[in-house]
């Protein structure tokens, strides 16, 4: 039963206002009806408090950590409020009387309608971790499987990566993911998408977490691996449903990719890189900071090179991740599964072929160039090269540039270092 007082609906359970005759009134298209709607007079309330002007991700946690739950806040006398630090009187004021707004049941209902389930942090499957930082979203958009205790670690790094860096960043996360541990990332285009896609080859989980709206996937080449990451994982997001994919949203997502994670991984990065600012979160959540070097000559190696300075512990195989985090990362994980599946060995080189893997680097080398520093002739270097690449050992990328695959697995194995 609901009374009605000047054109507003009044919920007596919940205390809740709603505008929908009134928009009606002006023209306002009603949304779709929520397929539960026990479920959606439960969320109400979270969505309403975190709608009030001036009430943020710090403020919301306080309010919840005092009360319990956004409906007692929302019903608490305004002296209790007002002792919450930040609580100030005309905050209270307004929250008292802040209203829903439609927009907010028409992200809802399409929410249910597309089957993202909404995820707040009182919710036993909210992530663990992400709830021990500062400012953990209230709650979450969900696709997919999202486990509260998932022994996560974050693999992120440039959108324009090198070869070298996207073979790193997903041999790095096949690795981790073999060994039982969620690989996080932001499904970004170059290093993300690795980390991703290495996680997934392996059979393993991996977590999106994506700077827009689950129904603005982006970038749009990455749809199918959206879909991949769904049914094997989870594609998650604090942002509405169709919130565009605006540039001031990914740093804000970024605390979510470190705060639910042990440890983030940094591959390749910039002076100036958006990872960099993953870092110095995951730094001040108190989470263990990684990267991966580069060549010095690299300036996408800039930024790797000054956390490793700064106290960012240098990684090579995934083995350094879990050695430094095996403590949290390994408990209830039986000891023979904590080490990566023992990779196959290439194959043998001949003299040449080993002659012409000395001289290549992890980064592209072009073909003249290698050809002047080995005195060997074109045709005669372009067969051998060939074959390197039928052999796995060596990639040929745009403009007869060549790049060595397995770095350190060549030189264990052909050049006895």
């Amino acid at each position: 039963m609901t009374m009605t007082e000047k054109g507003r609906k009044i919920t007596p359970r919940t205390g809740l206002h709603h505008l929908e005759d009134d928009d009606r009134d002006r023209g306002a298209t009603k949304p779709a009806p929520i397929e539960d709607a026990g479920a959606a007079e439960t969320l109400l309330p979270w969505f309403l408090l975190k709608s009030v002007p001036g009430i943020g991700n710090h403020l919301f946690k306080r309010l919840i950590d005092r009360f319990g739950s956004p409906e007692r806040a929302l019903h608490a006398a305004e002296q209790d409020l007002q002792v919450i630090e930040g609580m100030t009187r005309p905050l209270v004021r307004r929250m008292k009387t802040h209203r829903i707004q439609p927009s907010v049941r028409q992200d809802m209902a399409l929410a249910a309608q597309k089957g993202v389930r909404i995820v707040t942090m009182t919710d036993p499957d909210y992530p663990a971790l992400l709830l021990q930082i500062p400012d953990p979203p209230p709650f979450l958009y969900v696709r997919g499987t999202l486990e509260s205790q998932c022994k996560a670690v974050a693999v992120v790094g440039s959108r324009i990566a090198t070869r070298y860096g996207l073979s790193m960043a997903a041999r790095l996360s096949a690795e981790l993911a073999a060994c039982g541990v969620t690989v996080v990332s932001g499904m970004a285009r170059g290093i993300d998408t690795a980390a991703h896609e290495g996680a997934l080859q392996s059979g393993g989980r991996t977590v999106a977490v994506l700077g827009s709206g689950l129904e603005e996937v982006y970038p749009a080449e990455n749809r199918r691996l959206f879909q991949s990451i769904v049914r094997n994982g989870a594609v998650l997001s604090e942002f509405p449903m169709l919130t565009k994919p605006e540039p001031h949203n990914f740093p804000i997502r970024n605390r979510i990719i470190s705060g639910m994670s042990y440890g983030t991984v940094i591959v390749e990065a910039s002076k100036k890189s958006g990872s960099l600012i993953t870092a110095r979160l995951a730094a001040e959540q108190n989470r263990e900071v990684f990267a991966v070097p580069g060549s010095v000559q690299s300036f996408k190696s800039i930024g790797t090179h000054t956390l490793i300075k700064q106290g960012a512990k240098l990684v090579e195989n995934a083995q350094d991740v879990l050695e430094e985090i095996a403590g949290p990362l390994f408990e209830g994980i039986r000891p023979d599964d904590r080490h990566p599946p023992t990779k196959k060995e290439p194959p043998a080189l001949t003299t040449e072929e080993a002659i012409v893997c000395g001289a290549l680097e992890p980064y592209p080398v072009h073909i003249d160039d290698l050809g002047r520093k080995l005195s060997m002739a074109p045709g005669k270097l372009a067969s051998i090269l060939l074959q390197l690449e039928l052999n796995g050992i060596v990639e040929q990328s745009p403009g007869n540039f060549f790049t060595r695959v397995d770095d350190a697995s060549f030189r264990r194995h052909h050049l006895n270092e």
